[in-house]
């Protein structure tokens, strides 16, 4: 079921006009369906709800505290990649014993305040994370339970910038090194090592990389359990794909995916953690602007909106598809082709190049759709632009979830140095040679 969908012309969230949205609120706003998070949580979590398993919501897809909040209410854990992170998961009410702590730059001040939380685990990514993790646990008097995020060198995702499981990619311990890690590990009086971590990538839409990774470590596993570590849970990361809508591969529902899963690792006797991000977020969430010109140009057409690279930075960093719907339903007789740009002051504010649609006009709203995933996340004040607002609708309701600043907010967070304080005099000025 679409969430965000035309009734009588014009584009609802649930139950909720985008017109009215964009009227009471102003544009650019990011607008999310609590139905759309639901379902998907749910479809996820429901394809393994036989099966031993953490579903650890991956935090940096959408970090609002409303929407993990959601997430919490249907049972889902987090998986952080930062102390921020960690903090909003807390203050969501995700428990501390449901969260995980990824990332390969786990500052000592972050690995304190998660020991002092009591998370779930630590997937540590290096040697040198490693002997700091322990340092800090035993100057704490505490134990820090540990999985190792293992390189497996296996190629997936949609992009050379979202891939993460080849051997040239910062993250995890080298396949190579993995044994030893775990062995040196081992002898370390503040950890404990309790599992083995995977993740190969992003916006992945086939599933032979994700077996190809679950068999090679299996094999880890069983090595690993032949040593003598105790190991009790696979974490096998995110990465699972959704439909943007441009007539690419459509990638597997998560019951196949969950399918694979379950056969390949139905002997291994441990919990399964699982980090889906895109798959929960991608399409809970729109981008409504507002068209502000037509521009007539000698060999194409711009449509000038007033969202920006800086408020959905996926186009320009991935050369990524979203679909783009006028909130009031076109007549698809009289179609017009259009690049879509933003007001910034860069030629990669783009959305997308000689896209045919319904003709717009000045003061029309527009949808870009899929942007509930590493939009508002990544989004930033350039161009002294202040951060697109965030709305949730449930049912017929509706709250801003994160206001927008005024130009002032963001200036009172720049000061002035003492010595520019007092202005130059003619005299001082000037530069004797």
């Amino acid at each position: 079921m679409r969430h965000f969908d035309y009734r009588d012309g014009n584009m609802f969230a649930e139950d909720v006009p985008l017109s009215k949205i964009a009227a009471e609120v102003g544009t650019p706003v990011y607008v999310y369906s609590t139905a759309t998070f639901t379902r998907h949580y749910r479809v996820f979590a429901d394809s393994f709800a036989d099966t031993r398993a953490l579903i650890a919501y991956s935090v940096k897809a959408n970090s609002n505290i409303a929407v993990l909040a959601t997430l919490a209410q249907q049972g889902a854990g987090a998986d952080v990649v930062s102390g921020g992170e960690l903090k909003r998961a807390l203050m969501a009410g995700i428990p501390a014993d449901k969260i995980v702590f990824s990332g390969v730059g786990k500052t000592r001040i972050e690995m304190r305040e998660a020991l002092t939380a009591g998370i779930r685990v630590f997937n540590v990514e290096s040697l040198a994370e490693l002997r700091v993790l322990n340092a800090v646990a035993v100057e704490m008097g505490k134990v820090a339970p540990v999985a190792f995020r293992v390189n497996p060198d296996v190629t997936a995702g949609g992009h050379a910038k979202i891939s993460t499981g080849k051997k040239e990619n910062k993250f995890g311990i080298a396949w190579s090194q993995a044994e030893s890690t775990y062995a040196e590990a081992a002898d370390l009086p503040g950890i404990q090592i309790v599992g083995v971590d995977v993740h190969i990538g992003s916006q992945i839409s086939d599933l032979a990389p994700f077996e190809a990774a679950i068999l090679k470590v299996n094999g880890l596993i069983a090595r690993l359990r032949k040593a003598g570590h105790t190991i009790s849970s696979f974490d096998i990361g995110g990465g699972l794909g959704i439909p943007y809508g441009n007539n690419a591969t459509v990638p597997p529902p998560p019951s196949e995916y969950a399918e694979l899963v379950k056969r390949l690792t139905a002997d291994l006797d441990v919990e399964m953690i699982f980090e889906p991000g895109r798959m929960i977020a991608g399409n809970s969430g729109v981008l409504l602007s507002e068209v502000l010109y037509v521009k007539r140009g000698e060999d194409r057409d711009f449509l000038i909106i007033d969202a920006a690279m800086n408020d959905l930075l996926r186009p320009a960093l991935y050369d990524a598809y979203h679909d783009i719907e006028p909130v009031k339903q076109g007549n698809l007789d009289q179609l017009e082709t259009y690049d879509v740009v933003g007001p910034i002051c860069e030629s990669g504010d783009t959305f997308t190049k000689g896209r045919e649609m319904a003709a717009l006009e000045s003061g029309d709203l527009i949808a870009l759709h899929s942007a509930g995933a590493y939009g508002a996340a990544q989004a930033s004040q350039y161009n002294t632009r202040p951060l697109v607002p965030e709305v949730l609708v449930n049912g017929a309701d509706y709250a801003v979830i994160r206001a927008r600043p005024t130009v002032e907010d963001i200036l009172k967070t720049e000061s002035m140095p003492e010595w520019l304080k007092t202005p130059l005099t003619k005299d001082e000025n000037v530069t004797e040679v």
